[in-house]
């Protein structure tokens, strides 16, 4: 039983670090900090004030990343294990899917309830480059290490 959990949890370790490092570049790359990223990560479910918590924001703001991302591969290897045939498809297809529905889930619901943002973003290149990491470092890793061969 204890053997279950174990591809679970490499790949909430595994897509939680590549997703935010991402975000950390990515913010770096674009003027910000690693810290003020996030703060405001933390903002989320902590409130503004977060946001001038010091290294206590910083906790809380990776605490919130992997706990956010705990519930993405928990609900990616529910729906395989219900599901079988999603891991029988093609891989970089349903891990494209699963990208596009989560990015679906954070940018039409979970920010604009939150923060009020806008869907579709207004700028359009800001929005693929929130996409992108949806993609790339989630949907098709979870559908890699979960695919089946087709004999």
């Amino acid at each position: 039983m204890a053997q279950q959990g174990k591809p679970v949890v490499f790949a909430w370790l595994l897509c939680g670090t590549l997703d935010i490092v991402y975000a950390a570049v990515s913010s770096v790359v674009q003027g910000g900090t690693v810290s003020s990223m996030l703060h405001a990560v933390a903002s989320g479910p902590f409130g503004d004030a977060a946001r001038s918590w010091g290294i206590g924001g910083d906790i809380a703001g990776l605490a919130t990343h992997y706990a956010i991302m705990g519930a993405m591969v928990a609900f990616w290897f529910w729906a395989v294990q219900r599901i079988p045939a999603i891991a029988r498809q093609p891989w970089w297809l349903v891990g494209t899917i699963y990208g596009l529905i989560l990015y679906i889930v954070m940018n039409a619901i979970v920010l604009p309830l939150r923060f009020g943002l806008p869907f579709p973003p207004a700028d359009l290149v800001k929005g693929a480059i929130a996409l992108f990491p949806h993609i790339f470092f989630v949907g098709l890793p979870l559908a890699w290490l979960t695919r089946k061969e087709n004999h």
